[in-house]
This record gives structure tokens, sequence and C-alpha cells, in this order.
């Protein structure tokens, strides 16, 4: 069955939509969707390593524009919206103390966040809901998603054919050692 999965992910990445395909998650995994764009980039990489930086670019780009989303979210619809996402992240408890320290730290919270697994999407809907300076939030998203996706890219297109023969042998082992990292992200995030 995984098999399966790993070569239906790889044959995506020839279709014609791909790309947009992983635009839309991009947008969505900077506001409201846990499931990071790495899970449809890797694949693409690996199976085109020649579109390594257009796959990156189209990450780095969807992110952003799903930040200022997530971004707008915090500022406008907080309540509505925003504390749903976080409550369901475990985050809403968090709220009133990390607003009052969040924007001394902004720069490296959104730097760390959109570097790291960490959910950038707490880090979007919070920096609206605080106030961040819109300039600081975009300048410094691009910087981290840049580094995030761009280093990924880059790992992939000079290293791709090893770690493609390492992933293609060792699927099982690959994919489990994903799911428990992904898991284990969430349960850092809720208990943080």
């Amino acid at each position: 069955m995984l098999q399966r999965l790993y070569s239906w992910t790889m044959s995506l990445a020839d279709h014609p939509r791909a790309l947009w395909a992983l635009a839309i998650v991009s947008f969505i995994e900077s506001s409201i969707f846990p499931i990071p764009p790495d899970v449809l980039m890797i694949p693409m990489i690996l199976a085109a390593p020649s579109r390594a930086w257009l796959i990156a670019l189209v990450a780095l780009v969807s992110s952003v524009l799903g930040g200022i989303f997530g971004y707008a979210i915090g500022y406008f619809a907080f309540e509505q919206i925003g504390e749903p996402i976080l409550m369901s992240l475990g985050k809403a408890d968090a709220v009133a103390e990390f607003s009052t320290r969040f924007n001394d730290f902004g720069f490296w919270a959104v730097l760390g966040a959109g570097i790291t697994p960490f959910p950038y999407k707490v880090i979007t809907i919070m920096s609206g809901f605080t106030g961040m300076p819109m300039g600081t939030f975009i300048a410094t998203s691009i910087l981290a998603r840049g580094i995030r996706f761009f280093l990924v890219a880059g790992l992939l297109r000079r290293f791709g054919e090893p770690i493609r023969d390492f992933i293609e042998n060792r699927l099982g082992l690959v994919t489990t050692v994903f799911l428990v990292l992904l898991f284990g992200g969430f349960l850092v995030v809720r208990y943080l």
C-alpha cells in the first residue's frame, strides 16, 4: 500500500496541476491547515530535480500569501476563526500570556516558526492578533520560508538520487519516522 501511495505521489510531480496543488497546500498550511507543504514538495523535487527552484518558489510565494491571510485572521477575526484554530492546536490558554510577550520577540518568533516544523499558522494568526507591524511580518516570513523551502530544494537537488534510493528502499521506515515526527510535533505544540 505504501509503495502504491509513494508511486502515485511521485507521478503527481509531472502532472500539469502539481504546482497548483502545492500552491494551495502551502497557502492554507500558513493559516489553517495542519499538514506542511513538504509532504508534496519533497516528492515533487525528487521526481523532477531540475524544477527544484521553481517548486521552492511556488511554496515560498504561496506560503507567504497564506501567512498574510493568517495575519488577517488574527487581526480581523481572532475570536471567530483564529481562536478556534489555536484551540484545536491546544494553544488557546496560552494566548493571553503569549500576546503580551509576542511582539518583543516577534521577528524571532516568525523566523523560528517559518524555518522549523513549528506550526507557522500559530505565528501568522498571533502576528495579526498582537498587531505586529505588517512590514516586519512579511519581510521575516519571506526570509524564514525562503530559507526553509530553498534549503530543502537545494539539498534535494544536490543529493536527490541517493535520498530517493534511500526512501524507495526503506519506505516503511521513512513513513514511520515521518509520522512519528509529525505526531511528535503536534504534541510539542500542544504542550509547549
